[in-house]
């Protein structure tokens, strides 16, 4: 039989022993967790429910238990009415533990104390950082924690503002190692998505009928008869509705009779309390309904004159509300809502305007409340929200001002004035990581101007919006018109649009959006900084613009000021790294692209923007990937996910896991890998994307390949290409050329096979093609060729001077070209070619390549073993401990690797600790000597 519970405030638990027995096993870990190893008690918990569930009283009891057990807590509570406000509920839950923030480091300092408003010497751009904003609340939560455990409750997250929840996610992600654990509560119907994905979930559903009838039986006036039937049907297992429906039928036998929605029941009886309170204790309780803060002398100052402390007593009598050192809570938030929803129109526009007077030395908040007192449109209150909004941005709280900006254009009475607050406003969502946000921002727009320049910029924000989701259709339907409309007359305009346009017209892989881009290109005249047209030309259609493309690419390189690697790279603009980085991935000058994104990423890591991070360190993982540093690149992937997670780019939130399944599959782990696909692709409309269905078809054929099932893996392969030959995807689909070829001829089916390489070959006619794809149109050409003619084409992929670039691609042809050699007798020449290619799968871990080179060794007469090479060493790594070892390699301290990477500098060395046992080592000194070359140069921060 499950147990009730008694509250400290006279209440009771009943029904929720295996909720009780969550939250306690969560803290206990807390508790007695050995600082020095894992922490199994850290984590997150969302505890979901109805309202009236009983979620709060549950969190309180997590509180209690947790304060017995030596375990700090820190807690804040949304408002519906302070959710505009920027990190107000972050302030909330820090306030007591901000004297310890003058131990931060100072751009994490400056960063979280201004967007509080309360550093004077703020540094604008540590001040408008987001991520150092989170990353100040993560060290100096660390720092407490390692004083004690840190129980942080979250309630109410519903009305939490978009700052505090996206703070509050980064944290929560980044627990691993700390004493820390977070509960946040909110409905079921309203969980703010930071939080509605990656955490577990607590689910409170209602009592079953025998606990919610012992629930009755512990009220001071136990139900009987008909009106507990009636009670027990109505709260449908509601602890709240049973509680008060006992309580308003005790008053009242008749209450039990209403047939209202259970919500807005339990708001009316909450509101039959109200009339009996004297007009003092209404006025107050209004006030501090609408205020939604805890400080009675702020409520109390707003009040009548004659107003004092005395007329709460009523309020306290009824059990409306509680008061403690000087701060008010309501029983309940649906308590909050019956004042307010109660109270007539003018009596709640009074209560406002009184606030309002009161915060006169807090303009965002007297902007609210006079906001809040508007009943249409008032261009000096929207006026005032919009300094308010100037004044979020400038601490970083992008969220708040695209908030701020959108109840600022509601109240404009100008359609113009209306759309370029909106505008703004889509711009600061942009800048908080919002795409979706975004999008909704500036659909409103295009009704309330002709504004040619306000129609542009909310077009370039909408189609931005929606080209980092998947929504690639949707973002060209903003894009290409106004390109197409200011080509003849703003060029810079045009490429802009069009450059932005290309990233989603690579992705969908459609040739009509490709060749309209291309048509307006051609209508704009040169740039002096022509960087745009550069991925323009390479994104759109890198095999027939190839030659134009590069002279681009190397045209700003080839001057007085190149160094010995090929150009300038630092003090570059980032917006040229960025591009010119892509553009060299795309065009197969991999070790340029690497080292160009590479720069980019250090540079973003320095002053970071959550989009170009997560686009930036996927597009230098997949350049890794293909020079072979794949160890690196799984390190990349892990921050592009995590970033991309954080800001809703799903492209990037989709594409990042599906190079890790194929790394998973290339080194032999195909089940792993092929869940990881399936996860990935969960809910994405792959034909409308068909760079990500290309590498999710390749990830599944690597993994069957892996296990041999070449069949599998050629269904895979195939499908990588239409039944006539077309690649599904014009740039991705022609470098599976040659894994189509290899395991068309284990199953028989290189006729087939031989019919996709001709239509390739007829399409390539017609460009200019990158030596990479040459030396794989080769290997295929090889594969399935007669046996006569195979050699010369072996030969030639292996010829080419620049192959070594892409180390795994030139290893499986000089195993193919082993293997030929061998059936033909020819040992002698086979064996320095399989030991060069089994050299290159050991260093990458790549297991069934191993395997099989191995094989073919000692067919040739090898005794030969397996030596795992420095790669496949760290793959008992995740990717977030290999780069804390490589930070560490390089002599960054924990506090600096933290800044690095957005972790506390607890976290790092939690880490760490797990890490020297992995690698052999003892000390960070030793780190440098166990690391592959790909991961021991650490560019400059």
């Amino acid at each position: 039989m499950e147990h009730a519970v008694g509250t400290d405030d006279g209440a009771w638990i009943v029904g929720r022993d295996r909720e009780l027995d969550l939250l306690t096993g969560l803290v206990q870990g807390l508790s007695s967790a050995d600082p020095t190893t894992e922490l199994p008690g850290t984590g997150v918990l969302v505890v979901t429910g109805a309202p009236g569930s009983g979620k709060s009283v549950l969190l309180d009891e997590a509180c209690r238990t947790a304060r017995a057990a030596g375990v700090r807590v820190l807690r804040c509570t949304g408002c519906e009415v302070e959710s505009g406000l920027p990190f107000a509920g972050l302030h909330q839950l820090l306030r007591p533990v901000l004297d310890l923030a003058q131990e931060l480091p100072a751009r994490q300092r400056t960063a979280l104390l201004g967007v509080f408003g309360l550093d004077e010497a703020e540094e604008p751009d540590s001040a408008r950082n987001p991520l150092l904003t989170s990353l100040g609340a993560l060290t100096l939560l660390s720092d407490l924690a390692a004083r004690g455990p840190v129980l942080l409750v979250v309630d109410d997250a519903h009305w939490l503002d978009v700052g505090t929840l996206d703070t509050l996610a980064f944290v929560a992600r980044r627990l691993e190692g700390e004493p820390v654990a977070m509960l946040v509560a909110a409905r079921d119907t309203a969980v703010p998505a930071q939080f509605a994905r990656e955490f577990p979930l607590l689910s409170v559903d209602p009592l079953d009928p025998a606990a919610a009838g012992r629930l009755l039986d512990l009220q001071p006036e136990v139900p009987a008869g008909r009106a507990r039937s009636r009670i027990l049907d109505e709260a449908a297992g509601v602890p709240l509705a049973l509680v008060e429906l006992a309580r308003s039928v005790a008053r009242d036998p008749r209450a039990a009779r209403d047939s209202l929605p259970l919500t807005d029941r339990l708001e009316a009886i909450f509101a039959q309390d109200l009339p009996a309170l004297p007009p003092a204790t209404r006025q107050l309780l209004l006030l501090a309904a609408a205020a939604e803060t805890a400080e009675l002398p702020l409520i109390l100052s707003a009040a009548a004159p004659d107003t004092t402390p005395a007329d709460w007593h009523p309020a306290e009598r009824t059990g409306l509300i509680r008061i403690d050192d000087g701060h008010l809570r309501f029983r309940h938030p649906l308590i909050r809502s019956a004042v307010y929803q109660s109270a007539t129109y003018a009596q709640r526009h009074a209560a406002h305007l009184s606030l309002a007077e009161v915060f006169t030395g807090d303009p965002d908040r007297r902007a609210w409340h006079r906001a809040a007192a508007v009943d249409g449109v008032d261009e000096g209150v929207a006026e005032e929200l919009e300094a308010g909004a100037g004044r979020a941005q400038r601490r970083g709280g992008y969220a708040a001002a695209a908030t701020a900006l959108e109840r600022a254009a509601q109240l404009s009475p100008d359609p113009a004035d209306r759309a370029r607050r909106l505008v703004r406003a889509a711009t600061m969502a942009m800048y908080a990581g919002h795409p979706r946000w975004v999008a909704e921002i500036t659909a409103r727009v295009t009704a309330l101007t002709e504004d040619p320049a306000v129609l542009a910029e909310a077009s370039l924000r909408a189609g931005w919006a929606l080209a980092v989701t998947t929504q690639f259709e949707g973002s060209l339907g903003y894009l290409l018109p106004l390109a197409d409309a200011a080509a003849d007359t703003n060029p810079v305009l045009a490429l802009d649009a069009l450059a932005t346009a290309t990233t989603p017209a690579y992705n969908s892989g459609e040739a009509a959006h490709r060749e309209k881009i291309l048509r307006i290109a051609e209508r704009v005249p040169e740039q002096e900084d022509d960087t745009d047209r550069l991925w323009i030309l390479a994104g759109t259609d890198p095999l027939r613009h190839r030659a134009r493309a590069l002279a681009l690419l190397h045209a700003d390189r080839d001057g007085p000021a190149a160094d010995d690697e090929g150009g300038p790279v630092r003090d570059r603009p980032l917006s040229e790294l960025i591009t010119w980085g892509a553009a060299a991935w795309v065009l197969d000058e991999t070790g340029e692209a690497v080292r160009l994104l590479g720069a980019a990423l250090e540079h973003l890591r320095r002053s970071p923007t959550g989009g170009a991070n997560a686009t930036v360190a996927q597009a230098l993982a997949l350049a890794q990937y293909e020079s072979g540093a794949w160890t690196a690149a799984r390190a990349c992937l892990d921050e592009a996910y995590r970033t991309a997670a954080e800001g809703g780019l799903e492209n990037v939130a989709v594409g990042s896991p599906l190079l890790g399944a194929t790394l998973l599959a290339l080194r032999g782990d195909s089940q792993a890998a092929r869940t990881a696909v399936r996860r990935a692709v969960h809910g994405v409309d792959l034909p409308t994307c068909r760079s990500l269905q290309v590498r999710a078809l390749y990830a599944l054929g690597a993994a069957a390949q892996a296990e041999g099932d070449h069949a599998a893996a050629y269904d895979r392969f195939r499908a990588v290409f239409t039944q006539d030959g077309e690649p599904l995807h014009f740039h991705a689909s022609d470098y599976h050329l040659a894994d189509l070829a290899a395991v068309a001829v284990r199953t028989g089916r290189a006729g087939e096979a031989r019919a996709v390489l001709d239509a390739a070959g007829r399409r390539h006619a017609g460009g200019e093609v990158s030596p990479r794809l040459a030396a794989l149109v080769d290997r295929a050409h090889a594969l399935l060729a007669e046996p006569d003619d195979a050699e010369r084409h072996f030969q030639r992929s292996l010829a080419r001077p620049t192959g070594d670039q892409w180390p795994f691609e030139r290893a499986q042809t000089r195993l193919d070209y082993a293997e030929w050699l061998r059936r033909r007798r020819r040992a002698t020449e086979a064996r320095p070619l399989l030991s060069a290619a089994l050299e290159v799968f050991e260093n990458l871990g790549a297991r069934p390549w191993t395997d099989r080179t191995l094989a073919e060794l000692r067919a040739a007469g090898v005794n030969a073993t397996s030596t795992p090479g420095q790669e496949s060493d760290l793959s008992e790594l995740t990717p977030q401990q290999l780069q804390i070892a490589r930070l560490a390699a390089a002599g960054l301290t924990n506090r600096e690797i933290g800044e690095r990477i957005f972790l506390s500098p607890r976290t790092v060395g939690f880490h760490l600790y797990r890490i020297f046992p992995k690698l052999g080592v003892t000390a960070r000194g030793q780190l440098r000597d166990v690391l592959p070359d790909s991961l021991r140069e650490v560019p400059e921060a």
